[in-house]
Parts: C-alpha cells; structure tokens; sequence
C-alpha cells in the first residue's frame, strides 16, 4: 500500500450559484481555509502522490488560489460542463500517467476523512477495480441508492428509477470513488450520454465494471464525512461540525475547554498540552500556543506565538508577529502586534505594543502606547529588560528604553533613555487654590442661561 501511487483528481469547476457570491463556492473557507484546501489535505493524507484539480472555463482566481494550497496540483479546465465523467476525463493528461490509484472526490466536501480514503484505496490494493464510497444520510430522499449483491456494487440506482424495495435502502451515493489506475481511463471512455440529460455520469461505470467481470465495491463514510456544502446555511453546518471534532481532538490530548462549544480553532491551530481555555476565544490562522499556558476569556489570537506558561486575556488581542516568551503577560483590553514580549515581561491593561521588543521582567503600566506609524512608515521601539514604563505614556518610535529604565507616569519620550535612567516627558504641574470652584461656577452659569434661552426660543 505505501509503495502505490495515487491520485487525486478534485471536481471543482462548479460556480456555486446558491452560495450568492462572486467567490467560487470551493474557495469559501472551513476554519479559515477554503473547502478544497480541507479535501487536498485529506488526499495528501491518504497517500495521494498526485493532485489534479478540474476548475471551470475562466476561473482565473482558481488558479491563484491553487498555487497556494496546492503548489504542485495540475489544474485542468473544463470547458463545458456534461456531467461528472466528463470532468473527471478533463483530468485525461494526469490520468495516463499511470498511477496505481485514482481517487475522485468534490471540492465542496471539506469534511472528507484520510481515515475513508484509505480504506478505499485498501479495496484498491485487494483486488477492486471500483470502490464506490456511500453514506447513509438520516433521510436517503433524494440520493442514488447503492445496490449490493453478494457482496459487490452492481448498480447506484437514482431514486426516481428505484423500486419501491430499494427506496427503502439507506445506503447512498457520497459522489466519491476510488478507481484502479489500470482500468480508468478504459472505464471513463465507455462512459455515454444516452441519458434525458445527455451528460456523462461517472456512476455509469460501475455497471461497465461489472460488465466488463471487473470488481466491484462500496465502502462506508460516515454521514458528515460526506456532507456536501451548496449554500451558506450548509458551510455553516459543516463549520459546526469541524470545530466539534477539534475541539473534541485538543481536549483528548490535554487541553482544557471551559466551555467548548464557545472556542473557535483555525485549520492550522497548535495548542499545549495543559492550556487552559476560558470562554469565547478565537483562534485564527498561524497560532502557536505551547504547554501549559492560560488564555482568558474573550481574547483574539491570531498569527501569534505564545510560550509556555503565558498568561493571555481576557479581552486580549493579539495580532500578526506577536512572539510572547515564557511566563509572558498580556492581560485585559492589550492589542499586541509584530512584537516580542520577553520572559517573565507584562503588558497587564490597557495597552498597545505594536513594532516593539519588551525586554525579559520589564513591566509596562496601563494606558501604554507605542507610536509606530507615522502614516507612511513603520517604526521601532526597544525596550530594555526589567524597564518600568509608568501608566499613560507614549513611546514615539523610533525609541530605545535602557535597562532598567524608568518612565514616569503620563510621559511622551521621543528621545532614547539609557540603562537605569529616569525620563520625565510631561509639563510641570501648576496648582491654583481656589481656581476649581471658580470654574465650576462659570460653568454653571453658562449651562444656566443656555437653558433659559432654549426654553424662550419655544
């Protein structure tokens, strides 16, 4: 089996109308990858050497998309479109390359299993020149039926052609299958149009199969591994359902979930054994979270980094580049982006730390800001290890805080501070006794006579 080569050839040229979007329908993302990206990582976990994706005529964001989650995939564009054996014979150049198995499948069932392929292509390697994969949906209404004897698949019987006896079976069409790479193309070329429709049916070659004392059979996905997404309600079912079985998955390994139902997980999350998760926390793309770290409730993480024993949240945002070291702390209402908060260091409220380096112990009061952007560029501020920035002040990019350093509360620094020194960047404080009830009688006044003017003007 590990020595067979395989490939996958992926349907996806079909425009998705009932999506109502101007994005073709595989490209709309499941955990933030677009549906076809979750069926190529399915086949490329099965053993597929080979991915050939099928896109329809001009689908020129297809191809773009393609070169990103699947680099070495062959596309090939079906002109028009005749039924399901015509696009897959689109894939006639990748097919006559010889390999062992070919497996078909959809680019709109993202929550397609390695774990089913892989059984199919074991029928492969037994001896089947066919292996249908079927599901059995809490409603068969509307799907081929997969009639069996003895064991084998003679026919997928559309349910308006079925008896009343075979709409009683349970065991449908999911659309994939697994084909012999000997058989294949012998196979898709008897394929006809002699139907109401006039197109190819790639079911059709089953009864060839048979036909022809080639074997034939079906295997079994379960019904959500088969689930097939055509409109916006759907992509939402299936998201459900991929967040339920990862979830499920990170918590089996160790991770605690307070509330699971509540954390959301990108495709490509990485998460500690140990951690804990409080609720409603999102997780987006390129998140690294090592062992026995704690993220709050209601924090957003996305593209970070996030070491052992850090302390997360609640209400914490951390954005693209943010590098949290060790015992790390970024606490409630903290935006980090593109920055490296090192050991021990904390960011505990109220701040933003944008194009920045906190140094290791360093503690960084509330209402903190680094001033990185000019409007045109980009600047940045490096804070030395164990500095102490007081509340309320403002880092102007680009900036060096020493060692040590100490920022008194309310400052604006626009010039470097070094090891161990004091910076004050604020005006002297000016007192004048008396001066707050005179003001506050002014004010009143005012306010006073503005109310008896507006009630004159009715």
């Amino acid at each position: 089996m590990n020595q067979r080569t395989c490939l996958s050839v992926i349907l996806a040229a079909g425009e998705g109308t009932r999506m109502k979007s101007a994005l073709p329908k595989v490209l709309h993302q499941i955990a933030g990858l677009p549906m076809v990206s979750h069926v190529v990582k399915a086949a490329e976990a099965a053993g597929a050497t080979g991915v050939a994706l099928v896109i329809g005529h001009g689908s020129d964001e297809m191809r773009k998309a393609a070169a990103k989650f699947a680099p070495e995939a062959e596309t090939f564009v079906q002109e028009k479109r005749l039924g399901t054996a015509h696009a897959v014979i689109a894939a006639r150049a990748a097919i006559s390359k010889g390999y062992d198995d070919v497996l078909v499948m959809f680019g709109d069932t993202p929550l397609i299993d390695a774990d089913t392929l892989t059984v199919a292509r074991l029928r492969l390697a037994e001896g089947a020149a066919v292996v249908v994969i079927g599901f059995r949906p809490p409603n068969p209404t509307g799907y081929g039926r997969l009639i069996e004897k003895g064991g084998k698949l003679i026919a997928i019987r559309e349910e308006k052609d079925c008896s009343e006896e075979e709409r009683k079976i349970g065991f449908c069409n999911a659309g994939m299958m697994a084909v012999a790479g000997a058989h294949a193309l012998k196979l898709l070329d008897a394929v006809d149009n002699k139907n109401a429709k006039g197109e190819y049916y790639l079911t059709d070659i089953v009864e060839i199969a048979g036909a022809q004392g080639l074997d034939v059979v079906a295997t079994e996905a379960s019904f959500e591994s088969a689930l097939g997404i055509n409109n916006r309600a759907e992509l939402a079912q299936a998201e459900a359902i991929w967040q339920q079985r990862r979830r499920h998955e990170a918590m089996l390994s160790g991770v605690t979930l307070i509330a699971p139902e509540t954390v959301y997980f990108s495709h490509d999350t990485e998460i500690g054994a140990d951690t804990i998760v409080e609720p409603n926390v999102w997780f987006g793309p390129g998140v690294m979270v090592a062992s026995g770290a704690k993220i709050h409730a209601f924090s957003h993480i996305e593209g970070a980094t996030i070491a052992s024993n850090c302390d997360v949240g609640p209400f914490a945002r951390l954005r693209p580049g943010a590098d949290l070291r060790n015992k790390a702390k970024v606490g409630n209402f903290c935006e980090v982006k593109q920055a490296v908060i090192e050991e021990g260091a904390k960011v505990n409220h109220l701040t933003y730390i944008g194009d920045a380096r906190v140094g290791a112990g360093a503690n960084i009061g509330a209402g903190t800001i680094t001033c990185n952007y000019d409007g045109y560029s980009k600047f940045f501020t490096d804070i030395g290890e164990g500095a102490f920035i007081g509340s309320n002040s403002s880092l102007v990019a680009p900036v060096t805080i020493g060692n040590g350093g100490y920022i008194a509360s309310g400052s604006v620094i626009t010039e470097s501070v070094p090891d161990d020194a004091l910076a004050f960047g604020r005006a002297r404080q000016k007192t004048i006794p008396g001066k707050g009830k005179e003001l506050r009688e002014r004010f009143a006044s005012a306010a006073a006579a503005k109310k008896k003017a507006a009630g004159a003007d009715h």
